[in-house]
């Protein structure tokens, strides 16, 4: 075969450098956005953060019922000029706001710097170290202090001491001349320090040490006796056995129940130095002039800026630049792609709340069925756009701070042929059983015919995975006496 020369017309999309950086800082975390500019900010030097703290509050930005911006369309208006037009001056917010108390780990500077520090320190404290402080104030000897460190080094996080003192005692080196009863002293010592409960090998053994530290009563007797001795009957609600061996009656068993519940069977997890996460919201929802209005959080967005000694140096030496051309517009795509980020996330928010106002009116309860689909169609986005602007993006309300996913959820049919939203079906089953005589508490199959008598179709076991989705326990295990 003979090679020949061919033309073929074609027709493909591709995605520009500009749009990639715009999809990429899109989906990103308030988190990772900051960490994605700073790499910016380290490696082009014409780009800067605006550090003027002076700069005049921006008005409040005005959004139709439909979400659409009135003086700027998606594609986040003209270029930005060399001055570099800073995220700042595109907030939208209202004097008066607090944004100290949104949980976004933002320390305010103020007359309580040190004593908020302090408080971190005290929380961030581990459980090793808490109980190192106490020993390290004891008077005891070299010898026994080393052998109760010994034992705190052997102590999981929720302070059970799950290895047998036989074999803690193996490890020990004969040289030092311990023997097995300065084991089990000192156990002994360490069961006596804070929290209460700590260097138990059991759960009743935890009780036991707890309850062994209140004042001696009638109650804590018998809930010492129940801890130790009928623990799981307790756990199987076998109120009639517990009674039967014991000899109590029905209002002993009931204080001794509720001493019980009130004591902490994991007292190390307190001092655990668990992975604490802090959320800043990107948006916060005020009720103004009767209508609910999604603002930007000026907390959340990164004030940039163009250098003007390296733009003026470019424009004195056009065709000269090199590389700093190329930066140049890079620092200008960035700019203008973390406006549209921001943008985008204030239509999609002022949407989810013009369709679910009745939830910020009333609660949960009056959260309507929503899918993507609709918030895309609404504003004339693609899905995968709404996708990526409701994840890891908050919302900061007066009902609390909200993932903006937490507003979408499946449906429910009605018996008048509408929809109930998951959410607020999960709500009234909270409503339901926080409202229950514990005595005789509702299955989910009651809780299934109290939902159809108000028009809400529900299988028992969409009851059963929504109760297990709250955390609420089955019938069997919300009994009392």
């Amino acid at each position: 075969m003979k090679p020949t020369l061919q033309l073929k017309l074609s027709q493909h999309l591709t995605l520009t450098p500009q749009l990639q950086q715009s999809i990429k800082l899109l989906q990103l975390s308030t988190l990772e956005l900051n960490q994605e500019i700073e790499r910016f900010l380290l490696e082009n030097p014409l780009l800067e953060r605006d550090e003027n703290e002076f700069a005049s509050p921006p008005s409040t930005s005005e959004t139709s019922p439909s979400g659409e911006r009135e003086a700027q369309d998606e594609n986040g208006g003209d270029d930005a000029h060399d001055s570099g037009p800073s995220i700042e001056d595109s907030a939208s917010y209202e004097e008066g706001i607090d944004w100290s108390n949104t949980g976004s780990g933002a320390s305010s500077k103020g007359e309580d710097d040190d004593t908020d520090f302090q408080e971190i320190q005290a929380a961030n404290t581990s459980l090793r170290g808490h109980l190192d402080a106490q020993v390290a104030l004891s008077p005891l000897s070299d010898r026994d202090r080393m052998l109760v460190r010994f034992l705190i080094e052997a102590l999981d996080d929720d302070g059970y001491l799950h290895q047998e003192l036989d074999e803690l005692f193996e490890l020990l080196p004969p040289e030092l001349g311990f023997e097995h009863d300065d084991l089990n002293i000192a156990l002994h010592y360490v069961q006596q320090l804070d929290p209460a409960g700590i260097g138990a090998r059991t759960p009743q053994e935890c009780l036991g040490l707890q309850l062994r530290a209140l004042p001696a009563s009638p109650t804590r007797d018998l809930a010492l006796v129940i801890a130790e001795q009928h623990l799981e009957l307790l756990a199987e609600r076998n109120f009639a056995q517990i009674k039967r061996l014991t000899g109590c009656d029905d209002d002993a068993l009931r204080a001794a129940q509720t001493l019980i519940l009130s004591l902490d069977p994991h007292p190390g997890s307190r001092h655990s130095g668990g992975d604490t996460r802090y959320v800043q919201p990107d948006v916060t929802v005020r009720k103004i002039r009767g209508r609910w209005t999604v603002l930007l959080n000026p907390e959340a967005m990164p004030k940039l800026r163009i250098n003007q000694l390296y733009a003026s140096l470019l424009q004195q030496n056009r065709g000269h630049g090199g590389g700093l051309a190329g930066q140049l517009q890079e620092a200008r795509w960035l700019i203008k792609n973390v406006q549209q980020r921001f943008d985008t996330i204030l239509r999609v928010s002022q949407a989810i709340v013009d369709q679910q106002r009745q939830f910020f009116d009333h609660g949960e309860v009056a959260m309507r069925p929503l899918t993507l689909r609709e918030i895309a169609d609404q504003l004339e986005l693609h899905e995968s756009t709404v996708s990526r602007v409701t994840t890891q993006k908050y919302m900061a309300t007066p009902r609390g701070v909200f993932e903006l996913k937490y507003f979408f959820g499946s449906h429910v049919a009605t018996d008048t042929g509408g929809a109930a939203s998951s959410t607020a079906i999960r709500a009234l089953i909270r409503q339901l059983i926080d409202a229950e005589d514990r005595k005789k508490p509702l299955s989910d199959v009651k809780i299934a015919g109290l939902l159809g008598q108000q028009g809400i179709v529900v299988a028992r076991r969409t009851i059963a995975k929504y109760r297990e989705s709250l955390n609420i326990p089955p019938v069997s295990l919300r009994k009392t006496i």
